[in-house]
Formats: structure tokens, C-alpha cells, sequence
């Protein structure tokens, strides 16, 4: 951590606890993906099996407060340590953002009933015990992610947002490291360029700050309302194609029995998994996960984080991936511009737009 950084960072020592009401593993959170072909942590933040520590830093809800969190497991839940506060600040929001990002705010124990009717569920349960999905901070830093991400692979998509959050976003202490948090949308919209993107991105990036200070990434109106409808909103965002907003909605908002479609590698492994001829088609893929509700998507996470646990999953070839947050679209035209400034956001009822 550079002396610049270091005097930039807020010291605080707020501390918060969940219990988790069903089984969960914070090491499944913190190693997830690792080795297993899913994808990482998804958010600024690293896991340190030896200390135990999953550290995070992320913008709360409110898209203006940047915080870092420790988080360790013992046998009385998951305790969390918080920076960035300021002082006497509630620590309420950052439990509750936290227990969504962990899939903590939820009661798991459903998740083990779906095991006790579905046998190759009840198996990767036990090949990956209390893992639950790990989701982004939030919807914003999703769409961030995924504008970054397009026709990118990880690692150059991961060493963008760095530098564009450490030159940008706040740094803040969690656990005592030092680490980057995603400018808020005031501060993309406040920089003149973004360094090591391409305009096109910039351009995109600066449509999620606005979109986001009208209020169309609200957690609890992606995670409640109908899905289609959803998707399609978030697709109105220039830069927001499909499966961006099927990201948005599955791996950021926390809903829990949305099907999850459209995944290659989801079909290949249910496809074996259930003991199809190839990978399952749609039509199987949603008879089969009946049986998963009221938690088909985190099963299909769990299908995806752990298949490869399984022997007769580990050496399937992988399929060709989907597309990485969707290529480049170019931005409306005046006239389907005009329209988009009229379509209600995604909102709770009586909540505020966002300022800046």
C-alpha cells in the first residue's frame, strides 16, 4: 500500500456478526471458482486460507459509501470487521449488503431439503458442503464488471477495473490490506477519460453512472420483480446486452429460484449429471430443475461450482463459452435514444431517484 493510499483510507474497527440459518462454509465462499472452470470472486476482494479471511470492498447500496470487510467463521457465525465508516456510522447497511453478497439473507436450510428430494443434488452438497452463491456487491458494480468485461478475458478485464479503481474509487482498509473499491457513478461521470479502456467502453461505463443515479439498479426491485421484465429494462442501459442482464439479475440481486438458461457449461454438466444423451436441452433443463425450486438458481450455481467435484464429471471437455457480458452494441440512435429517456427505471415504490 503506497503512503498516498494509506492516507486515504478510512480506519475504523466496526464489528457485525450473522448466523447463518442453514449450513454454509465461508472457505466454499472465498474458494469459489477457484479450480473449477466458474469464474472468481465476483468483486474487488481476495480469500486467505491460511488466516481464514475473506476480505471485500465494495460501494454500499447507496452507490456513495466505499467500505472494506473482514470476515472470519467460527462455530458462532460469520463475524465481519469494518472500515470506511465514518465515525458512529450503522453498520446495519454493511451486515445486510454483506449477508446478501454470501447468501446469507437467506434461510438455507430449503437448500438441503432440495437435496433430500433431487439425489444428485443431496451428491453435490456433500462434495461442496455450505456452499452457497457468492454474489457481486451489487447490481451497479455488476453492470461496471461486465461494460469492463466485454471481449475481455478475466485477467485483463480484472487489471482494468484496478487501475480504474484505484486512479478513480476509494481505497479502503479491510483486514489491515489495502484494496481498490469501483468508482461511484458520480466519479465516472466526473472524469474526463478512463485510462486503458476504449472509448466505446468509457462511454459505456459513463451510461451505467447515469442509469444509476436514476435508480435502475436497485437491488431488492431486480431481485422481486418479474424477470423478463427486468432483463429487459436493464437491457435498455447502452452497454447491457443479454447475458449481461441475466448477470445482473442471477449473480447480483439475490433471487434464488430464477431458471438459470443459456449456459453452456450448465447444460453439459446437468446433461451428464442426469444422465442425458449430450447436454440438456432447455425443455430439460427446466423439467429437471422443478424439482430444485424454490432454489433452481442456486443449484444451477452449485451444478457449475462443484459438477467437476463429482468422478464422472471431472474429465467432461468444456464447451464453448458463452459470450463475456456480450459484445460491444452500438449506442441508440435520436430517435430510440428519446424513447429510452422515458422508460420508468427499476425502482421500489416510494423510494427516490439517486443523486449524484
Amino acid at each position: 500500500m503506497t503512503t498516498e493510499e494509506s492516507n486515504r483510507i478510512k480506519q475504523s474497527g466496526t464489528r457485525f456478526t450473522i448466523v447463518p440459518r442453514g449450513a454454509y462454509s465461508l472457505a466454499e465462499s472465498g474458494m469459489f471458482g477457484r479450480g473449477e472452470r466458474s469464474g472468481d470472486w465476483p468483486g474487488s476482494g481476495a480469500y486467505a486460507p491460511e488466516e481464514g479471511v475473506l476480505r471485500l470492498a465494495f460501494l454500499l447500496d447507496d452507490l456513495r459509501t466505499p467500505v472494506g470487510v473482514a470476515l472470519v467463521q467460527d462455530g458462532g457465525g460469520v463475524h465481519g470487521t469494518v472500515s470506511g465508516l465514518d465515525p458512529g456510522g450503522d453498520v446495519g447497511p454493511v451486515r445486510d449488503q454483506v449477508a446478501r453478497m454470501l447468501s446469507l439473507d437467506r434461510d438455507g436450510a430449503g437448500f438441503d431439503a432440495v437435496g433430500a428430494r433431487d439425489p444428485q443434488v443431496a451428491r453435490l452438497l456433500a462434495a461442496a458442503p455450505g456452499l452457497r452463491p457468492p454474489l457481486f456487491p451489487s447490481p451497479y458494480e455488476a453492470a461496471v464488471w461486465c461494460v469492463i468485461a466485454q471481449r475481455w478475458g478475466a485477467r485483463q478485464a480484472t487489471a482494468a477495473r484496478e487501475r480504474l479503481s484505484r486512479e478513480f474509487g476509494a481505497v479502503v482498509d479491510a483486514g489491515g490490506v489495502g484494496t481498490a473499491v469501483v468508482p461511484t457513478p458520480a466519479q465516472l461521470l466526473a472524469a474526463e477519460r478512463l485510462p486503458g479502456l476504449p472509448a466505446v467502453k468509457q462511454e459505456r461505463l459513463r451510461a451505467v453512472a447515469r442509469a444509476a443515479g436514476e435508480g435502475m439498479f436497485e437491488p431488492v426491485a431486480i431481485r422481486d420483480g418479474d424477470p423478463d421484465e427486468v432483463r429487459a429494462r436493464l437491457r435498455q442501459v447502452n452497454g447491457i446486452g443479454g447475458f449481461a442482464a441475466s448477470l445482473i439479475h442471477l449473480r447480483a440481486s439475490g433471487v434464488t429460484d430464477a431458471l438459470v438458461a443459456g449456459e453452456p457449461r450448465l447444460a453439459v454438466l446437468v446433461g451428464a449429471l442426469y444422465g442425458l444423451h449430450g447436454p440438456a436441452s432447455p425443455e430439460d433443463l427446466a423439467g429437471i430443475a422443478e424439482s430444485w425450486r424454490p432454489f433452481r438458481t442456486w443449484v444451477a450455481v452449485l451444478v457449475r461450482a462443484a459438477g467437476r467435484r463429482l468422478p464422472e464429471l471431472a474429465d467432461l471437455p468444456e464447451p464453448a463459452p458463452a459470450a463475456r457480458c456480450d459484445p460491444a452494441r452500438p449506442a441508440p440512435g435520436p430517435a430510440r435514444a428519446d424513447r429510452l429517456s422515458r422508460v420508468r427505471p427499476l425502482r421500489r415504490p416510494g423510494s427516490p431517484a439517486r443523486s449524484g
